[in-house]
């Protein structure tokens, strides 16, 4: 625990202007966010006497140990570079709302040549027009489902499109009627983007101009005795009654409204949002977040207008946004939406009529929304806990254990050695610090060992961390520390194999460039490592951590055999009771870390099978690969062909066609594989399928399922 005095500026160091400020801790992570319209008088309410703080304020001021600050213009720019940085940061001590899903929107791709009807999720991209959101994905189409009674416009996908124009015929909705076919070329683009036009007019809610003038098509037709037509359009003007009945008229003078309602106790918040466009709600979302500092109703409500307008432009802010209580001071928030929609933006709390009503209904499910929360999460919460606190006092931990990493070793008969680092915060998985690694000082089996290296490598880059961020200047043993992780997109951040005993080389990688404390970093130190395996791996990885100097981790292990949980330097292991929380969430611990490790390495085989020969002559593109194999079918049958047959090839001159042949007598035919949906031997140099590492097709090893699940770790 820091002392605030420790780190507080001088006086007369921060300036009187507005700007962004941000809390750092020791490990050099930006833990909160602010900003302020004077910087000197907000962070001195922060250095003041702990006892007369806010209990969640005082934490984080005691949590950091550093602050630093920007002077920017005014508090518009202010508010948009604090929620640039909240985004970035990630901070533990701001308001964070919890979305509970992802939303479908209901999109028209204006963007393209033929403009599409569809349900998207997500980011939202230019040039597309968003109606919602909606609460379900089945709500959007059976929406759509009826409009396209009226508004013929294309919902196929690209591939479905580009195969009907092949081919001339359009897909089932076009013979049905509820397509206009612009693939076989029924309708031009420019009919097909009107028709797209009026589609998303109809949606925004100018539904009556469509209605009478169908209903006038329907009197026309009846009057010219066209009973057909006059039934078609009397089925069309229903089926758009049927979609508006949907959604009901709430505000009678067609507003366009968002209105945001908050409910909320000591420890939580919840928010609910109606979007409200030409009178009727089109869509209701709702975010929940724990109140980790001292916030006012006001301030949630600006945090929530941040993360609903912070990437929308133009249409997609409204003209009146309708609040519980206003942001104190309420004129840049105001601005920066008025700046974001492009005009006029009324941002108020509803007094009286219509709009009051519908602002309770919004904080009735507000109200609603929080009950529910509390009770699906109050069971995890205490189950979690309890959990931490019986594994703490299991291993006779000083505290309970907030983040456990995990490491597992997975091979193949010792072929495709890798291992994986899984971890939990709070005891939940937080699948963006995982990591996964190739063992690289050595060749074969051998588990100990392994385990040995990974914590090394993993633990070198957290003191290569500490001593780059000035935590201090030299080393432990002099080594310049360092790792060589793969992140979980496989991109590999060294160079060269490494072996435990050889301190690693601390390359540039993208995420190591990072000084700015953003919250995906390979360099924050666990309370507990956890090994798979028993006292053989245990011991390896304390043996690692000892000789690295690092003496305030914990280690133990969890053996597969009686899930007993093994400590250092213990004859005898610690025995959990089968129904203990604790040794539930090791076993969970235990069972991700094992998945990703044989995740990744099935997929290193699987590409290892895939491999070729070719793959290794210089100069040889994708193409010219291609053209090889396809000329001459099969690696097997190129390695036998004389130089002279190889220039045949088109593109292939005579000194590729010698490199070629030097490549294939040197390379070792690789050994047959069995493919477990056939059960027939395959020689991929024989043409074999390249399939995925879960594919049904995959080529394993010969042996029974049995005898290869021995086999594979």
């Amino acid at each position: 625990m820091a002392d605030p005095s420790s780190y507080r500026p001088r006086p007369g160091e921060i300036p009187d202007s507005p700007g962004v400020y941000r809390f750092r801790d020791e490990h050099r992570r930006v833990i909160y966010v602010g900003k302020a319209k004077s910087l000197r008088q907000r962070l001195a309410n922060y250095f003041q006497d702990l006892a007369n703080l806010h209990p969640r304020t005082r934490s984080m001021v005691t949590t950091a140990a550093s602050v630093e600050w920007t002077v920017v213009s005014t508090e518009v720019e202010a508010l948009q570079l604090e929620y640039s940085w909240i985004k970035e940061y990630d901070p533990r001590f701001n308001v964070k709302y919890r979305d509970d899903k992802s939303y479908p929107y209901l999109a028209v791709t204006m963007n393209e040549e033929f403009p599409r009807v569809q349900v998207m999720r997500g980011h939202k991209k230019k040039g597309v027009r968003y109606f919602g959101p909606y609460g379900h994905a089945w709500a959007i189409r059976d929406t759509v489902d009826l409009l396209l009674r009226v508004f013929p416009v294309r919902t196929c996908s690209a591939g479905v499109f580009k195969n009907a124009a092949r081919t001339g015929r359009p897909c089932l909705l076009g013979y049905i009627g509820k397509c206009s076919a612009p693939c076989v070329e029924r309708i031009s683009a420019e009919d097909h983007q009107e028709l797209a036009e009026e589609f998303c007019d109809f949606m925004a809610g100018r539904t009556g101009t469509y209605l009478r003038r169908l209903e006038r098509q329907m009197a026309e037709a009846a009057e010219e005795m066209e009973y057909e037509r006059a039934a078609r359009l009397r089925d069309d003007i229903g089926a758009l009654k049927k979609a508006m009945e949907k959604s009901a008229v709430v505000l009678a003078d067609a507003t366009d409204a968002d209105l945001i309602a908050v409910a909320e106790d000591e420890l939580e918040a919840a928010v609910q949002i109606f979007h409200v466009r030409g009178g009727r709600v089109r869509g209701q979302r709702g975010w929940v977040t724990d109140k980790v500092e001292e916030i006012t109703t006001g301030a949630l409500v600006e945090h929530a207008l941040q993360q609903l307008y912070g990437e929308e432009r133009g249409d997609a802010v409204p003209k009146e946004v309708l609040v519980p209580a206003l942001p104190d001071p309420v004129e840049p928030v105001q601005q920066w939406l008025t700046e974001r929609r492009g005009s006029g933006v009324s941002l108020r709390i509803p007094q009286r009529g219509d709009k009051k009503a519908l602002m309770e209904t919004v904080q009735r499910n507000a109200q609603q929304a929080l009950v529910l929360h509390k009770t699906k999460r109050a069971s995890d919460l205490t189950t979690r806990s309890r959990a931490l606190e019986e594994i703490a006092e299991a291993l006779d931990l000083d505290s309970a254990p907030l983040r456990i990493e995990c490491y597992d070793i997975s091979h193949l008969q010792g072929d495709d050695v890798v291992a994986s680092m899984v971890v939990f915060e709070d005891g939940l998985a937080r699948k963006s610090e995982y990591r996964r690694f190739q063992i690289k000082g050595f060749r074969g089996q051998d588990d100990v060992r392994s385990m040995h290296e990974v914590i090394t490598r993993r633990f070198r880059r957290y003191l290569a961390e500490k001593e780059r961020t000035g935590e201090w200047a030299d080393g432990p043993n002099g080594t310049e520390a360092g790792g060589d992780e793969q992140r979980p997109n496989g991109r590999d951040l060294t160079d060269g194999p490494v072996t435990p005993d050889d301190g690693d080389v601390l390359t540039d990688g993208p995420a190591l460039k990072d000084d700015d404390g953003r919250p995906k970093r390979f360099a924050y130190p666990p309370q507990l490592v956890v090994v798979d395996g028993g006292q053989p791996q245990v011991a390896a990885a304390q043996r690692a951590l000892d000789e690295l100097g690092i003496d305030d981790i914990a280690v133990c292990g969890l053996a597969k055999r009686l899930e007993e949980v093994w400590v250092p330097g213990e004859d005898d292991p610690v025995v959990l009771p089968r129904t203990s929380e604790g040794l539930y969430l090791l076993q969970r611990v235990r069972d991700e870390a094992h998945r990703f490790a044989i995740t990744y390495q099935r997929t290193k085989r699987a590409k290892r099978f895939r491999s070729s020969p070719l793959d290794d002559v210089p100069g040889l593109g994708e193409t010219r690969k291609q053209a090889l194999i396809k000329h001459f079918g099969s690696v097997k049958k190129l390695r036998s062909a004389t130089i002279d047959q190889i220039c045949e090839v088109p593109g292939i001159g005579r000194k590729t066609a010698e490199t070629v042949a030097v490549a294939l007598a040197r390379a070792t035919p690789a050994a047959p594989a069995v493919n477990t949906a056939t059960g027939e031997i395959m020689d991929d140099e024989d043409g074999a399928p390249e399939t995925t590492a879960d594919a049904p097709g995959e080529p394993v090893p010969a042996g029974t399922p049995d005898e290869r699940r021995g086999q594979e770790r």
